[in-house]
């Protein structure tokens, strides 16, 4: 028994010796780490740190800030503007803003009007569209702004939609067109049309906060269409009858979109 704790005994000082150089080795390796870094920091050359130290926008200049901040996403433009008076200036230029347009309202419907007054700077214009396309609530300006397809629901009768060319699957469909004065028109030789008269009404009601209780469009006595915005900002309207959806309408005079038919203001 006495030779047996002997040995045990041996066995622990031999593992505590092996874990007391573990850790030294794990001390001097750390001590090396520390001592490599220091001297880095230390002996980083002059002109290196005064670079690193530098405004980028004043190292590199305008026109390379400008081919690497078109690649940032808006939000972070905008948070550019904040960090100096150069940078303001830079960061708000119509020539960086120009292309955030345009990626903005690709593929879009309908552009805001007030996005393309003359001579807004087009970080306003930007602004001004994202605000917009959030919008729910139509007025009489977008209604009038742009042409409508229209087309039956598949609940009346067989006879109005043997006369719609959306459920005949024929060209072209029928188009309804809002007047300021608060008329409606089809285009000429529509058949379902009937030469009857036509006007409309825009009824909203708001709760506290601005928000929509109540809003909608109603034609004649017709049951009234609520209304219902899409992605690419166009709008629909309809009810149990019938549907009505604005049209990218880039050749209507006077009208506000797509983006192709704007090439001049950009």
């Amino acid at each position: 028994m006495e030779l047996k704790e002997v040995e045990e005994s041996k066995n622990d000082v031999i593992s505590e010796v092996v874990e007391m150089n573990r850790r030294g080795k794990k001390r001097k390796s750390r001590r090396k780490r520390e001592k490599i870094t220091e001297q880095a920091t230390v002996e980083l050359p002059d002109p290196v740190k005064e670079v690193v130290l530098q405004d980028p926008l004043e190292v590199f200049g305008g026109d390379i800030m400008l081919m690497i901040v078109r690649n940032l996403d808006a939000r972070s433009v905008v948070l550019s503007l904040l960090v100096s008076r150069g940078w303001h200036s830079f960061a708000s230029s119509d020539s960086l803003w120009t292309s955030k347009c345009e990626e903005l309202w690709l593929g879009k419907a309908h552009l805001p009007r007030l996005a393309l007054v003359p001579g807004l700077p087009k970080l306003a214009a930007y602004s001004l569209s994202v605000m917009d396309g959030k919008r729910n609530r139509i007025m009489k300006e977008d209604l009038c702004d742009h042409v409508w397809e229209y087309h039956f629901n598949k609940v009346v009768p067989e006879y109005w939609l043997n006369l719609d060319p959306y459920w005949k699957g024929t060209r072209p469909l029928m188009h309804r067109h809002f007047h300021l004065d608060g008329s409606q028109t089809a285009d000429p030789g529509d058949t379902v049309w009937g030469g009857h008269e036509c006007c409309y009404t825009i009824v909203t009601s708001v709760v506290g906060e601005g928000k929509l209780r109540e809003h909608y469009v109603r034609i004649n006595h017709w049951p009234h269409m609520f209304v219902s915005r899409k992605l690419d900002w166009s709008w629909e309207m309809s009810n149990r009858i019938y549907c009505y959806s604005s049209v990218p309408d880039a050749n209507r005079e006077g009208g506000t979109g797509p983006l192709p038919a704007l090439v001049e203001y950009s």
